[in-house]
């Protein structure tokens, strides 16, 4: 398997692109960042490799990893789309608290067979996919009384 940095430098030159000092900060910073996190999260972190480092030049870069295959974005509800790594991670799908944004990695291999056979029945090939759950987590359906938001 290709190192991250070597997808990503491949995939700028495929398009004529090149990796700027600015880009490979805000590449290095996302690589070395865990978890689920916002592009102004990673700005932030970027920004102390680079102080000069804008939130334009985030999102450009964010949506260039995730072009790329590196990164995964998780639309999570109300909130900021959320990222995080892909490549060389295993598939997962998610789970998101509404009212609290907890978020709950899932994995379930007869879910994912049976997306391949919807998709394959409508004459798709996936190349990719993300399944997102809403809902209440149980500490926020507890404090609620077991009333959901639609009560």
């Amino acid at each position: 398997m290709k190192q991250p940095r070597e997808v990503f430098l491949e995939y700028l030159r495929k398009r004529g692109l090149n990796m700027t000092p600015q880009r490979a900060a805000i590449v290095e910073t996302f690589l070395e960042s865990e978890g689920h996190f916002s592009s102004e999260e990673l700005c932030g972190r970027a920004r102390k490799l680079d102080p000069a480092i804008g939130q334009a030049t985030v999102y450009r870069t964010l949506k260039l990893l995730v072009e790329s295959g590196l990164a995964g974005a998780l639309l999570a509800g109300e909130g900021p789309t959320l990222y995080e790594h892909s490549y060389g991670h295993a598939h997962h799908d998610h789970l998101v608290c509404l009212e609290c944004g907890v978020k709950v990695e899932i994995v379930d291999p007869e879910i994912e067979k049976r997306q391949e056979e919807l998709a394959g029945a409508q004459g798709f090939t996936l190349t990719r996919h993300s399944m997102v759950l809403y809902g209440l987590c149980p500490a926020c359906l507890k404090r609620m009384g077991g009333r959901t938001l639609d009560a």
